[in-house]
């Protein structure tokens, strides 16, 4: 029996994605975020209010030290942000958590940045313990990427507080952009509670790392947030720049294409999805997303959609086009990219996805497995409307 999902009026979030909520119209709150940035915020006063935020911590030409810390992955989100840094007379410090298993243009595009006059920190994780969190976090909560969602908020603050640098400027809120709740979306701050909640961590901690396949806690004091104590002391807050700028991905993508070293993918859009300019710098980017396919019933094609939807790029009837021809698909590159890196077998690999893909949205055949076509793709158990 099919099974009917509710979608949002105005884009195509469904009504299984986390921490989403609908209005009595039927519309979803990251179009109710969307449009309280175009309509309610007075952008030329949250400018105003972040300049003279900035004025309070910026150091003179003589002073030594950093203005701001940006954490940077290399992406067009953290390229932006240091833009932004260097535009307001700001001396940033950048730091990079590396990635899983990073592209050529990844790397090419961290280094980038510090072409763009700003010192930047790599900081290169042991890759013994971290590929044991990797396999460890991909079988008991479904994300292969889960030691790295602690490792880039927790390096940047750790970083801050050894070098007494008191404001952490991040990118977007992710609240705002892709739907969460309405006051988590106005938060201009974030912090230990917001990584706990909203940090991807899925319920797990690092705390449940210590003694898997042997780690050592002194192994994992990477991805240990520091102590409110520590943070007191230094006075570090982390703040939002998407709450004092209005954040357009697609129009910040052509002033850093513009104005800086920073380069797309000009062979194709990026596996599951249309875009080519978003999470170029990891090969394991493909199964990440389509493990959030496999749980929800939507994935990135879904995410840039709705984006696209709401600043006037794309129709609904376009986007749902576009939806049912990238999203979801399994992600062959990104699978064999996993194979090569974790050392795990395919066949083992496929039965993991499975055991996280949710048997009421997806079709089974009849001996309990689940029904797919000739290209390994999982059949809908529901319409996309």
């Amino acid at each position: 029996m099919e099974m009917k999902i509710k979608f949002c009026k105005n884009c195509l979030f469904p009504e299984t994605k986390p921490d989403l909520f609908f209005n009595e119209e039927g519309v979803c709150t990251a179009c109710q975020a969307a449009s309280e940035k175009k309509d309610v915020i007075d952008w030329v006063a949250k400018e105003q209010e972040f300049v003279h935020i900035i004025n309070e911590f910026k150091k003179k030409d003589n002073e030594i030290g950093y203005d701001c810390l940006i954490p940077v992955s290399g992406g067009k989100d953290s390229t932006y942000q240091c833009y932004m840094a260097k535009k307001y007379g700001l001396n940033p410090l950048a730091v990079c958590f590396e990635t899983t298993y990073v592209t050529e243009l990844g790397r090419r595009n961290i280094d980038s940045i510090s072409k763009m006059g700003i010192d930047l920190i790599h900081f290169k994780k042991n890759h013994d313990v971290y590929k044991k969190m990797v396999v460890e976090s991909f079988i008991r909560v479904g994300d292969e990427m889960w030691p790295n969602h602690i490792g880039i908020f927790t390096i940047p603050v750790m970083v801050a507080v050894k070098f007494n640098i008191p404001i952490i400027l991040w990118g977007e809120n992710p609240q705002q952009e892709y739907g969460g709740p309405i006051e988590a979306s106005r938060a201009p701050i974030l912090n230990r509670r917001w990584l706990e909640e909203f940090g991807g961590l899925l319920g797990n901690r690092i705390q449940d790392m210590i003694g898997v396949r042997g780690i050592t806690t002194k192994e994992l004091t990477p991805y240990f947030y520091p102590s409110d104590e520590e943070i007191e002391k230094v006075g570090v807050r982390g703040l939002f720049l998407g709450h004092y700028f209005f954040w357009d991905a697609r129009k910040q993508l052509d002033i850093i294409l513009k104005e800086t070293d920073f380069d797309i993918k000009r062979d194709g859009p990026i596996e599951g999805t249309y875009t080519n300019y978003e999470n170029l710098d990891e090969r394991l980017v493909g199964l990440h997303d389509y493990l959030k396919f496999v749980k929800y019933g939507f994935g990135r094609a879904t995410d840039h959609v709705c984006i696209d939807i709401r600043n006037a790029r794309l129709t609904r009837d376009e986007g749902l086009k576009l939806v049912k021809e990238y999203d979801g698909k399994y992600p062959h590159f990104g699978v064999e990219s996993f194979v090569e890196y974790s050392g795990m077998a395919l066949d083992e690999i496929d039965n993991v996805i499975d055991s996280f893909t949710n048997p009421v949205l997806f079709k089974q055949n009849e001996d309990g497995s689940f029904a797919r076509d000739e290209y390994k793709n999982l059949i809908r158990n529901y319409e996309i409307i």
